[in-house]
């Protein structure tokens, strides 16, 4: 029976898996958790390289995407063509209400001027209602240490009180050119609008091209101080989040 794993064990995996390979991240996380560890995939570039890992170390992972009905019809399309490809079906999590009865309910869209909470009830609720259902013991994300401060102060194992499960993060280390260079390599399927200036792609009315020397998140919520959908925010008690 697979069991939670303590601090004490959680800190030990860290300290042993801080500087090796995906490959090798992904085999323990599949090793001491499955069937109980969930991936969880906006499926950009990273989260594609991923899945591509686990279907040649553990197919039977349990992945999801969080479809907020605000979705790029690319990025549905490339759920179709990983699917063909690898033979894994990447669950679909919806909020209870459709778009038009979300936007009915609060007199139009929230993403314009209140993006966090559109975020926490399309995104992290449906996250929490999966959760509950699937009961993971451990959870694997795409994020990398470059990519914002927040992400920068995780580590590659860690327990993320948000959800209490065991956080996993096996291209914490990667660099975008890490990420390019091993989806050219193995052909991996990824999105079109990568190749539109889209180097970071969540939900069409919160996304842009970035212009010329702008950082690569810097289309995600542009115009807004935020840089996250809060997923990958974690809070302590003394306030600061990682």
């Amino acid at each position: 029976m697979v069991t939670q794993a303590s601090d004490e064990e959680i800190a030990a995996a860290n300290d042993r898996l801080s500087a090796a390979s995906p490959q090798d991240v992904l085999r323990w996380a599949a090793d001491r958790f499955h069937p109980r560890l969930l991936m969880a995939t906006a499926f950009g570039a990273e989260g594609c390289c991923i899945i591509h890992m686990f279907a040649e170390i553990q197919p039977a992972v349990t992945f999801i995407n969080l479809d907020t009905g605000y979705q790029f019809p690319e990025t549905l399309e490339l759920r179709e063509r990983i699917k063909a490809r690898y033979g894994i079906e990447v669950e679909l999590v919806r909020p209870e209400l459709t778009v038009a009865e979300y936007e009915r309910e609060h007199g139009g869209p929230l993403y314009g001027h209140r993006p966090d909470q559109c975020c926490h009830d399309r995104k992290t609720l449906p996250l929490r209602g999966a959760m509950k259902r699937i009961d993971p013991l451990a959870w694997v994300s795409a994020i990398r240490k470059d990519q914002t401060t927040d992400r920068a102060r995780a580590d590659v194992v860690q327990w993320d009180p948000k959800f209490d499960v065991v956080k996993v993060n096996p291209l914490l280390n990667w660099t975008k050119k890490d990420v390019w260079a091993f989806v050219m390599k193995h052909d991996v399927p990824y999105n079109p609008l990568h190749d539109q200036d889209y180097p970071s792609i969540g939900c069409w009315p919160c996304t842009r091209a970035v212009r010329p020397g702008e950082d690569d998140r810097a289309g995600r919520w542009a115009g807004k101080v935020k840089k996250e959908c809060g997923l990958h925010v974690i809070e302590h008690k003394d306030g600061s989040g990682i």
